[in-house]
């Protein structure tokens, strides 16, 4: 029995990359496709949205002279890249996916509603939410808690490059401890920077928990679809 059924996997466009500097390493994204088409084999509803800081960010934008609107916009672009390669990666290993955007770009992609978001998770499909909210100033974390709270999913999941939330860096700081749950409240006492404050409150505020974990170790996602205590939960109350 599959303990959370419907999640929204939020992926970096960093997490892409690999260890090169810049673009999508096409290893790292056949094995997510693979991953995510096991947790839907196993009966969970997948949304996903990705960012798209491997190709372009719209702060850095701004620093090299790009108005913010006009960089936020670009950023949107690279996320539609993104999402059209995980569209292709999850479909060549058998998993049905859609990808839809927040602004208008047929035959790109389908124009994001709830109905038709939800109408294909019921269907087993995998829903790819691109473009963010839309909006200029606004973050794909934000984008992807707003999407979860939309969705009705279960737990939003954060897929990084380490295995949870810790005190501090454990990349810089090896004495650096990791948290195995935490509430909100906490998190933002502590100044963790899970995500971004925006992000963040729609979460709370809703009640959606947050998972933070190593999206890098295969099987990870599928343990954590059948209920494993896998990363950092963040939850509303202890």
């Amino acid at each position: 029995m599959v303990k959370n059924r419907r999640i929204l996997l939020k992926l970096s466009g960093e997490s892409l990359m690999g260890n090169a500097t810049y673009g999508i390493n096409t290893e790292i994204l056949l094995q997510y496709a693979t991953d995510i088409k096991r947790a839907m084999d196993n009966g969970a509803q997948v949304g996903i949205v990705i960012g798209g800081g491997n190709i372009f960010r719209g702060l850095s934008g701004v620093k090299q002279g790009f108005d913010r609107v006009k960089g936020d916009q670009m950023g949107m672009l690279a996320t539609v890249i993104n999402s059209l390669a995980l569209q292709n990666a999850l479909q060549s290993v058998g998993a049905n996916a859609v990808a839809l955007t927040a602004i208008g770009m047929e035959p790109i992609g389908e124009r994001y509603t709830k109905e038709k978001a939800t109408g294909y998770l019921q269907c087993g499909t995998a829903v790819i939410m691109a473009c963010g909210t839309g909006n200029p100033f606004f973050t794909t974390d934000t984008g992807a808690a707003l999407r979860a709270v939309e969705i009705e999913a279960g737990l939003l999941l954060k897929g990084t490059r380490v295995d949870g939330v810790y005190t501090a860096d454990p990349e810089k700081d090896p004495s650096a401890k990791k948290y195995t749950a935490l509430t909100f409240d906490e998190a933002y006492k502590n100044n963790l920077r899970i995500m971004d404050l925006t992000a963040f409150t729609l979460c709370r505020e809703n009640n959606l928990p947050v998972v933070v974990f190593d999206m890098n170790t295969e099987g990870n996602l599928l343990r954590i679809v059948n209920g494993e205590n896998i990363g950092t939960i963040i939850r509303p109350h202890a």
